[in-house]
């Protein structure tokens, strides 16, 4: 197998199944910067098949999972099935999970395969992207999205400020988003206000909890703490507009409870659209068909058709 730039498709064999009538998705090993290959897959979905129009004229969403998950598991099919009524979608896996290489980082480095991502999507011929991110994915299109935002830098980015790194990554000029969906994501880190997050805290930084980890739930998880920590949710959101941004969340999350997605609404500066979901738990096994169903129309309100946005300026990635 041989490489291109970061964020292009490997030269791997085409794995393709149809799902849809004869609608074939694509399957691409992607690499990222730091060169860890990802598993992704793109499914056209039902609106690019409009006869007369070109692809750029669609949507497409890049779908961004939880902890655990994969680009095969049944709640990301179903996400991924709801969107693909609006646009076409791209799933992949974290490094760490499923076919994916290399080990998961919990948010950190997980920011340059959602942009691998977003550059295949962009190559392939869409203007429009839209990121939406579930859980551990929901913090890692909010930090990607500010990470890429146009505008200026941020005071004291690009060098070493508060103890962290700023590392230019010149590799994505294509990887911004058109809009932002955060569902069910933290807005602080280190979080261990609730049960399963002092659950999921041993199962990533123990070694019997990675083992668990690797052998029950099909996730590798790196061994080294964060260093430096990288920028959080609730430090990224400020820098995310105009980019619009929608932050989603149930009322009965066990994990992170409402002064979340408040904290990141609050950072927004007005900027963000808060939806509070009675009766929803966490994530993607929690999100119901019509909650998807608005997510979609949502976005298609929200970015419509129109000319592609000039390339953007790129932030520095905070590693």
């Amino acid at each position: 197998m041989s490489t291109g730039p970061a964020g292009h498709m490997t030269r791997s064999p085409v794995v393709t199944h149809s799902e849809r009538g004869g609608r074939t998705p694509l399957r691409r090993l992607l690499r990222t910067f730091d060169g860890v290959t990802i598993d992704a897959v793109y499914e056209p979905g039902g609106v690019v098949y409009e006869a007369g129009t070109p692809l750029s004229r669609h949507p497409v969403f890049v779908v961004a999972h939880g902890f655990t998950g994969d680009l095969q598991r049944p709640h990301v099919r179903r996400v991924a099935r709801a969107l693909a009524r609006y646009g076409a979608v791209v799933t992949f896996s974290f490094r760490g999970h499923g076919a994916s290489g290399g080990r998961s980082t919990v948010g950190d480095r997980e920011v340059l395969d959602l942009a691998a991502a977003v550059a295949w999507a962009r190559e392939l011929g869409h203007a429009r992207v839209v990121t939406v991110g579930f859980s551990m994915g929901g913090s890692v299109v909010l930090r990607h999205a500010a990470l890429h935002a146009d505008g200026k830098h941020g005071e004291g980015r690009g060098t070493e400020h508060g103890g962290r790194t700023d590392a230019r990554v010149d590799a994505y000029r294509n990887a911004h988003t058109d809009a932002v969906v955060s569902v069910s994501a933290p807005a602080r880190w280190y979080y261990r206000g609730t049960a399963p997050m002092r659950r999921l805290h041993w199962l990533v930084t123990r070694p019997a909890g990675r083992l668990v980890g690797r052998y029950g739930f099909r996730t590798r998880i790196h061994h080294r703490d964060w260093d430096p920590v990288p920028s959080s949710p609730v430090e990224s959101v400020p820098l995310i507009a105009p980019t619009p941004l929608l932050v989603v969340h149930g009322d009965r999350d066990a994990y992170f409870p409402l002064d979340h997605p408040r904290m990141l609404a609050e950072a927004s500066g007005g900027h963000a659209e808060l939806w509070l979901e009675r009766g929803m738990g966490h994530a993607e096994n929690a999100a119901d068909d019509e909650l998807l169903d608005r997510i979609g129309r949502w976005a298609a309100a929200t970015v419509p058709r129109q000319r592609p946005r000039g390339r953007s300026q790129e932030r520095d990635l905070r590693l």
